[in-house]
């Protein structure tokens, strides 16, 4: 089979991968960063998140949402299409609001899920511009709900797994599952790609 030379995603060291039928037939992306970058993120022992918060983790998402490095997207394809491939589950991704998305150029859960080639839908729309990273856990508590329906949206007597790329105090999370849950969700679900 042939070799392909790309370089590490996040140290720009040199990467180099094999295409094999096997990888071509399961599923089997070329890795997109180098060992000693993948060894850095700690894994989650949470059954709702694949990895911890950690400060890798914290450049990644900085490089990722806030410099606009879209190509990131790939880094956790593996682990994601893994998690989720055989999921019976409705997937949603946390939106992102209409104007923030304009100002990031992507919503980076949508991107994630891309990646890894995940089947997703988006029935929920963002109200607020507001971030919870920016208030304390008091504030995030106490806050007006943060979504509603798309118009034109209709949620069916199903199963729903929101996806996010972290969970801190779960607040947005719990305000998306109460939005699916009184339009008629049969069971609403969360995973996420950190856990803070």
């Amino acid at each position: 089979m042939n070799k392909i030379e790309s370089h590490c995603l996040m140290c720009t060291q040199p990467l180099k991968a094999t295409i094999s039928w096997k990888m071509l037939l399961t599923k089997q992306f070329s890795p997109t960063i180098c060992e000693r970058c993948a060894a850095r993120f700690q894994r989650s022992h949470a059954s709702t998140a694949l990895y911890q918060y950690n400060e890798e983790m914290k450049d990644y998402l900085h490089q990722f949402k806030f410099l606009q490095d879209v190509a990131l997207a790939k880094v956790f394809r593996q682990e994601l299409y893994a998690r989720f491939k055989k999921e019976n589950a409705i997937i949603l991704p946390i939106p992102m609001h209409p104007l923030k998305q304009r100002e990031r150029t992507f919503s980076h859960t949508e991107e994630l899920l891309k990646a890894a080639y995940i089947p997703y839908s988006q029935l929920l729309e963002k109200t607020t511009t507001e971030t919870q990273s920016s208030k304390n856990r008091e504030q995030r508590i106490d806050v007006a709900p943060l979504f509603r329906l798309k118009t034109g949206s209709r949620v069916e007597h199903k199963d729903y797994l929101l996806f996010d790329d972290i969970k801190t105090t779960g607040t947005t999370l719990q305000h998306a599952a109460v939005v699916l849950m009184q339009a008629g969700a049969k069971n609403v679900q969360h995973f996420t790609l950190i856990e803070g």
